[in-house]
């Protein structure tokens, strides 16, 4: 038997997610990205001093993507070039998105030239695909289809159970 100890905290006071940081290796070409092919509006463009506080998000949402320069006060030399070669490699997770038409938004970003990751696929939970940013970070595009979570399992595993 496995025990499962749950902590729920009930005082926390958090009400949504606001921002997210994306590491980046340059913040020009990162505005460029999200804003000309994703539609993303600047939310904040400020010279901190010490960093530049650089967010963008989708036009009538409140989560908004901080494209972070890898570097900066966080990291030093060493740890930053570290880092550098982990967002190339794509291995520092991604950003997912919906789309209300993925298949206009597969068409205009394969024609702008976008780097397609995974061409669009039927899931069980929807129509996807992905892409990376210029700098490797993986983003997956998706139009949810209604199904139920139980739905959504229960292909998976029928999936499973036949192979």
């Amino acid at each position: 038997m496995r025990l499962v100890s749950v902590f729920v905290m009930t005082t926390n006071h958090i009400t949504s997610l606001h921002i997210r940081s994306v590491p980046v290796l340059d913040q020009d070409e990162a505005l460029d990205f999200y804003t000309r092919h994703l539609g993303f509006e600047v939310r904040d463009d400020i010279d901190l001093g010490f960093m530049r506080w650089l967010t963008v998000g989708v036009p009538g949402q409140d989560t908004s993507l901080l494209l972070e320069l890898v570097g900066g006060p966080q990291h030093d030399e060493a740890t930053a070039a570290q880092v550098r070669e982990l967002v190339t490699k794509g291995a520092l997770g991604g950003v997912f998105l919906l789309s209300d038409d993925v298949r206009a938004t597969y068409a205009a970003l394969d024609d702008a030239g976008v780097e397609i990751t995974q061409e669009l696929v039927e899931q069980p939970y929807g129509t996807d695909f992905g892409i990376r940013d210029p700098f490797g970070n993986h983003v997956r595009i998706s139009q949810p289809n209604g199904a139920p979570p139980e739905q959504v399992q229960d292909s998976y595993d029928a999936a499973a159970a036949a192979t």
